[in-house]
């Protein structure tokens, strides 16, 4: 059983959505949110990425920084571009994309369901970023971002969504990646509180530093608090809910700037004495076929197959699960290449912290790969085919975690058009 709370939201005026709107904070770097934002006094980014505010090589602190995007978020609210919600009410998130569209139900989760685990996750979160963030959702007072969950679809749900979508769109557009974006507002939305209070979990999809960050936010203003009830707007997180049968995961792959030590002929002859090693192979290695489960010990579907390009040629690399624990997590490709070929071939002992390693994920796709390959001569990288997302809930469900960066959903949510201040 989950919580869903309708809050008064702080959104663009209709007109100004698009121009408002803006990429997550985590997917751009500063310099790319810089470009995006330039013109544009209005972009979101300079609430979320407030770094902009300041020249390229300026010295601010976290704090001048993180204060500056407190200030932008006022500014926006001072000049109408942003305007709150007289009265509470939930939304319906639609993303249109490459002929396929997802529509997700906007409101206010319990910090509760997830410190208590009905909001469950799949990944590690770093704490120099969880405390940064955290930061900076105590200067801005809102939950900027919404956490991207999904669920098992329920057909009542998806009875309330679609004739909640009938209607005219409060927004409606294209943003420059070519995803359309659409959002209803439900006035009532008594019918989806319920029909959610009998979802027995939800899972974390996207924004796991997002989560952790409210369940800090809520226990530093708690602390503060000496009147605190459980009833404050810092108890709930913004949040879309996607059913998951909606939902795609794109592939998620990995570039090493070097080969430790060895040249690439000397790497592919290493590699070949313990694998099998395929000249010519397609870029893109084809996705496992989905494992039948078992209700004491569920299997995830792996392949074993990966695709690796090295000196200008694409390689496939069947890899083996003899090494594997027994753990269903091991079987999986990534922790099979991380296993097998980035730790012990090229001493990426922890990908979480190597400075060696960058992980490619999304619509950058193989092409990227290329680019990145070629113009680092020695380098290597490696394709993935993407995860299923029943092997995202099982391992959640077994309160588990996927290897780092498993999972790039595509498209992403805007930040900007519905904003939930605390």
């Amino acid at each position: 059983m989950v919580q869903l709370r309708p809050f008064r939201a702080l959104r663009p005026a209709p007109d100004l959505a698009s121009e408002v709107a803006s990429v997550p904070y985590d997917v751009v770097s500063s310099e790319e949110a810089r470009s995006l934002a330039e013109g544009n006094p209005r972009s979101f980014l300079r609430v979320v990425r407030p770094e902009i505010e300041f020249p390229p090589a300026s010295e601010a602190s976290p704090e001048e920084i993180h204060r500056a995007g407190a200030r932008a978020l006022a500014r926006l609210v001072e000049a109408g571009a942003l305007q709150q919600d007289g009265k509470e009410a939930l939304y319906l998130y639609r993303l249109t994309w490459r002929g396929h569209h997802q529509t997700g139900v906007v409101g206010c989760c319990a910090v509760d369901d997830y410190d208590f685990g009905a909001i469950k996750k799949h990944e590690f979160t770093r704490p120099d970023k969880e405390r940064d963030r955290t930061n900076h959702g105590l200067a801005v007072r809102a939950h900027v971002g919404p956490v991207f969950l999904t669920y098992r679809g329920r057909p009542e749900i998806a009875a309330l969504v679609a004739a909640g979508v009938a209607g005219e769109a409060l927004y409606d557009f294209t943003s420059d990646d070519g995803v359309r974006h659409q959002v209803w507002r439900v006035a009532d939305g008594s019918d989806l509180v319920r029909a959610f209070a009998a979802v027995p979990a939800l899972y974390v999809a996207d924004g796991h530093h997002r989560t952790a960050c409210a369940s800090r936010i809520r226990g530093e203003l708690t602390r503060a608090n000496a009147g605190h009830h459980g009833g404050e707007d810092y108890n709930f997180f913004l949040a879309v809910m996607f059913p998951a049968e909606e939902l795609r995961i794109l592939p998620y792959h990995r570039w090493v700037a070097d080969l430790a030590g060895r040249d690439a002929d000397a790497f592919l002859a290493a590699l070949s004495e313990r694998y099998t090693v395929t000249e010519n192979a397609s870029p893109e290695p084809a996705a496992p076929e989905p494992a039948a489960p078992e209700p004491a010990a569920p299997e995830l579907a792996a392949s074993g197959q990966v695709s690796m390009y090295l000196a200008g040629r694409w390689y496939g690399v069947a890899l083996t699960a003899e090494d594997a624990t027994g753990d269903p997590v091991d079987s999986l490709d990534a922790a099979l290449l991380q296993n097998q070929i980035l730790g012990p071939l090229l001493g990426i002992d922890d990908p979480r912290t190597a400075a060696r390693i960058d992980f490619i994920g999304g619509i950058r796709g193989t092409g990227e790969l290329e680019r990145r390959v070629d113009a680092a001569p020695g380098s290597v990288a490696f394709s993935l085919a993407p995860l299923a997302i029943d092997d995202l809930l099982t391992v959640a469900d077994a309160n588990r975690v996927l290897p780092p960066k498993s999972t790039w959903f595509e498209p992403k949510l805007r930040s900007g058009l519905l904003v939930h201040p605390f």
